[in-house]
């Protein structure tokens, strides 16, 4: 009887350990990247007794124990974030972390860049890694990516009809910029050349009237359609404060009419400007990142950029995979781990915006607990049971003396 108050222990506390381990993942429900973790039960050492004269033994158990835990890396729900940098992984994998204890993993995409450029984890400020063109681990930052610089004007596409008909036809308001950024509104001037067929001088003019520059000549096939050799027309344009640089007028191409072309409609001309591809200095205004982790930056003036690509790992075994907190997790010797780009290998995709919440399911954990309770209350009546025995028999012993 000793040994059945033993073993009613022995259960009480391994049953007790359960609790603990879930209401710890009933309490991380809404922890984003958390991984339930579900202890193992084992049995402890038999006695062996051989019975005599039939060679059979009789093996008696001394409980259970609950020495060791696993950890589920199952994914837990995809959740969108109105922030472009939460990131959440689709499929295998961990994001790489580096602080002052070396590198770390996680599940927690809860991401934001800091005030030095660097794309941190919000609350431990850890860096997040990236891979660069080599492969290897650097911390992902903006860089230079925090200002779109200003592109000078270097081509201007003009579309619609010059109709032979007409003698003088002006294309006002054209916005150009030069070297720093700055916009200017030109106005073409076109004036039919009648000396040569099918062919308009071009005068470049700025805002006040003053012409800036003799833009060369069009001229246009008997198909309407822009002449080749004649279809683009270069000049210089150098306002103060900047540095001069060339602009094309490009009219499209010959035997094409998506461009500018030369049909006959009276007195009336309306080509018009298509496209520049200048533009001014910019500001980032948002971040994110594309399903192969690539970031992706938006500025005030229109234009975007790419930036670093984040690093994902992958660990052949997960349970050499040290808990540490806050959705941290340190990798031992026998982990092998394997850095890898997002789409690449075994690792899944990355999806921007969205973050990963815990993988428990609270039904399961309910089921758990009642089996828990129920395991509980039974070892504890095998305690009481085995008290009242051994009661009854020092009560025994007494009434006989």
């Amino acid at each position: 009887m000793p040994g059945a108050i033993y073993t009613g222990m022995s259960g009480m506390l391994a049953f007790s350990k359960a609790l603990d381990a879930i209401s710890h993942n009933v309490a991380n429900l809404n922890t984003p990247g958390f991984k339930l973790s579900a202890l193992q039960f084992q049995d402890l050492f038999y006695s062996h007794t051989l019975t005599s004269g039939q060679g059979q033994a009789l093996e008696l158990g001394s409980g259970v124990a609950a020495p060791s835990s696993r950890i589920r890396f199952s994914q837990g729900e995809l959740r969108e974030t109105s922030n472009g940098t939460d990131l959440a992984i689709e499929g295998n994998g961990f994001f790489v972390l580096r602080n002052g204890e070396g590198r770390v993993y996680t599940r927690a995409g809860q991401f934001e860049f800091g005030e030095d450029g660097f794309l941190v984890a919000r609350g431990t400020q850890a860096r997040v890694a990236a891979l660069d063109a080599d492969g290897a681990l650097v911390d992902l930052e903006i860089g230079d990516l925090r200002v779109s610089r200003p592109k000078a004007t270097a081509t201007v596409k003009l579309i619609d009809n010059l109709s032979p008909g007409s003698s003088e036809h002006r294309v006002d308001a054209i916005p150009v910029f030069d070297s720093v950024g700055k916009q200017h509104l030109l106005s073409f001037v076109f004036t039919r050349d009648t000396a040569t067929e099918r062919t308009w001088k071009i005068e470049v003019r700025e805002a006040d009237g003053d012409t800036v520059a003799e833009a060369g000549e069009v001229r246009f096939a008997g198909d309407g359609s822009p002449l080749e050799g004649f279809e683009k027309t270069t000049f210089t344009f150098a306002p103060e404060d900047a540095d001069g640089n060339e602009i094309t007028l490009d009219f499209g191409k010959p035997g094409r009419f998506d461009g500018a072309t030369s049909f006959s409609a009276g007195a009336t001309s309306t080509l018009r400007l298509g496209s520049q591809d200048g533009f001014a200095s910019g500001s980032a205004l948002s971040f994110a990142f594309d399903e192969d982790g690539v970031l992706e930056v938006s500025y005030s003036n229109g234009e975007t950029a790419k930036g670093p690509r984040v690093a994902l790992a992958w660990l052949e075994n997960l349970q050499a995979l040290e808990p540490l907190g806050e959705g941290l997790f340190r990798a031992a010797d026998r982990a092998n781990v394997q850095l890898a780009a997002a789409g690449e290998g075994v690792v899944g995709k990355i999806r921007g915006g969205t973050i990963e919440i815990s993988n428990v399911e609270l039904t399961e954990q309910f089921t758990d607990l009642i089996i828990v309770q129920r395991g509980f209350q039974a070892s504890s009546q095998v305690l009481t049971a085995a008290n009242e025995m051994m009661q009854e028999i020092i009560e025994n012993s007494r009434s006989r003396r």
